[in-house]
């Protein structure tokens, strides 16, 4: 994204607190970032003094940027730090350990220990948490072990090992810090109601430790134990410290979904977000077209349906801004008045808000004009600014495009009379390029397309935009020469950063008035190429066409290749990490059986 692109949308930024999520042309996950005012915060990133060499690679990425509306600076940090761990945004490298936001876990396991971890991992655990802060989370639990007696060793404390008396105390049970579990002195129920109280503790129910810390201060006021009673009521009042409360994570408010909903004339507007143990971890807001006279109940029931079975919802709860009949009866459905449901309703209602008037101006960039002469006018305007001999009245551009880096396809749209054509769209798997190769991709894919228009004797177009720098202008211009077409039909390249226009063998490129109505038409049709391609990946994915080697490896399912192909992009990249790196993906068993599949088959 350019300086003058986000000089265009700038004003459009809203100036609350929440988060920004930076999507390439792709709509790959950049980057997730947090701010107190969202505008003031992405500005600095189109500064012209920008010393970041990171933030300019990161800039030069940027297609669109997307938001989540948030009530505090806060709720911001935690909402971020959620997402960020959910997906592994590219350009969030830096806050893998030093922001990673920390849990306390419960392990699984005979006398559970209980301890600080920034790695949550589906292994059975309670994670409790998220929390702010660092510091205080290891405060709190020298708190816990101050206060409740729990081990803290790692010995593997099965009946059958402590049956054999395999272990010793150690010094915390002579100090009083454990019961001596090891060695069967505490049973495995009384050591379970040490663990309750400490799990109500972490996780906000705070008035029965708290009643009962009093209690036992007043008893030792009666006693004239003043000492006694000053370490309880420090004890009361480090409690309360932790006391925190947060709409996007608190953990009493449980697991819920949370959905509102706005309207235009023929539009609805839906905006989810789903609550998982306090904490935000989806956030999507979606547009519908009224086809009918639908009630905004019946447009909410189904968009809450459709997005809950989208993002594989287990929530037993919904919130909602009025009475909804939901399919399924086990469903409770909750109308809040008050209170944090209703902060978190509000919440959701900003973002359905934000991303309606979004939607409006987004209008302002695509090619509205209402009537055909205003078309022809717009066309005749590109002709102006382009330097060409004729209107351009049937137009083609070309996206080439891969899937985590493998299985290149290629894709053209038509425009004709500043319209697409989509009865003249194509999509190409390509034939003669081994590997992922841009250029080579963009020669085979153009000589294809016009041989078949010649060959079927269909009309030409005027205007060829190649959405791409100069290599695959020019190894396009290879196809058009070879078919001798050159003279015949204008071919651009659309540089795919900057939005300039490049004719063949010029070394000056042309910049189209960013307000312009002929841009507004040239990123209409380089938006809907895009759409068209990744329209087209998804296909092959839902109809299991996506191949490679790795799936001749017995043993190795679409799945675990997909699992793959996320965390390391390409076959190539899979194959130079250890059989260490991928057992961390997909386990141990199966990492063995692709690590020696390429130590046979080496590439």
């Amino acid at each position: 994204m350019t300086q003058k692109e986000f000089s265009a949308i700038a004003r459009s930024i809203p100036v609350q607190p929440g988060i920004y999520k930076y999507f390439s042309r792709e709509n790959e996950l950049l980057y997730v970032g947090k701010a107190k005012n969202l505008r003031k915060r992405i500005y600095s990133y189109f500064a012209k003094n920008q010393s970041s060499q990171k933030t300019r690679e990161l800039v030069k990425r940027i297609h669109h940027i997307e938001f989540t509306i948030v009530n505090s600076e806060q709720d911001a940090f935690l909402l971020e730090n959620t997402l960020i761990k959910e997906f592994q945004p590219k350009y969030n490298i830096s806050l893998k350990d030093s922001k990673t936001y920390p849990y306390i876990v419960v392990k699984k396991e005979p006398f559970p220990r209980v301890f600080f971890t920034r790695r949550k991992m589906n292994d059975g655990s309670q994670y409790l948490g998220p929390f702010t802060s660092v510091q205080k989370v290891k405060e709190l639990l020298e708190f816990i072990r101050q206060n409740i007696r729990l081990r803290t060793c790692n010995f593997n404390l099965t009946e059958q090992n402590i049956k054999k008396g395999k272990f010793k105390v150690c010094l915390e049970y002579h100090l009083g810090n454990c019961k001596g579990p090891c060695e069967g002195l505490q049973t495995a129920e009384d050591y379970k109601e040490e663990l309750n109280q400490l799990v109500n503790l972490l996780k906000g129910n705070l008035g029965t430790v708290i009643h009962h810390f009093r209690q036992e201060m007043q008893q030792h006021i009666k006693n004239l134990e003043f000492e006694k009673a000053a370490v309880f009521q420090k004890k009361i009042e480090h409690l309360r410290t932790y006391q925190a409360r947060s709409t996007v994570v608190n953990t009493r408010i449980g697991t819920l979904d949370v959905f509102s909903i706005m309207e235009d004339d023929n539009t609805a507007y839906v905006n989810y977000l789903a609550v998982n143990a306090g904490a935000i971890v989806q956030t999507k807001t979606i547009m519908l077209e009224k086809k009918l006279d639908e009630s905004p109940a019946d447009i909410l029931a189904f968009a809450a349906a459709s997005l809950r079975s989208s993002f594989n919802s287990e929530a037993k709860e919904i919130i909602v801004p009025f009475r909804i009949s939901y399919p399924e009866h086990e469903i409770r459905i909750t109308v809040p008045a008050t209170g944090d449901k209703r902060k978190l309703l509000t919440l959701s209602e900003k973002n359905v808000e934000f991303f309606r008037e979004e939607q409006r101006r987004n209008k302002m960039l695509h090619l509205e004009a209402s009537t055909k002469d205003e078309k022809i006018q717009v066309l005749m305007g590109l002709q102006k600014d382009l330097h060409v001999q004729e209107v351009p009245l049937h137009i083609e551009c070309f996206d080439n495009s891969n899937l985590f880096g493998t299985f290149p396809v290629s894709a053209v749209v038509c425009f004709k009379k500043g319209q697409p054509s989509k009865a003249d769209y194509r999509r190409y798997n390509v034939k003669s390029v081994t590997g992922i190769n841009d250029f080579a991709t963009m020669e085979e894919v153009v000589l294809r397309r016009y041989k078949r228009l010649l060959e079927e004797h269909k009309p030409l177009p005027q205007l060829v935009i190649i959405d791409g720098g100069k290599g695959q202008l020019s190894a396009a211009m290879q196809s058009i020469r070879a078919l001798k077409l050159e003279g015949t039909i204008t071919v651009v390249g659309l540089a795919k950063n900057e939005e300039e226009i490049f004719f063949p063998g010029d070394t000056q490129s042309i910049k189209l008035p960013w307000d312009s109505e002929s841009l507004k038409l040239v990123r209409r049709i380089r938006d809907e190429v895009h759409q068209y391609g990744i329209a087209y990946h998804r296909k092959i994915r839902s109809k299991g066409a996506f191949n490679n080697e790795m799936q001749n490896i017995k043993g190795i399912g679409k799945n675990t290749i997909n699992q793959l192909l996320k965390e390391f992009r390409s076959v190539r990249n899979i194959r130079q990490k250890s059989e260490s790196d991928i057992a961390a993906i997909i386990g141990n068993t199966r990492a063995k059986l692709i690590t020696a599949y390429f130590a046979v088959n080496k590439g």
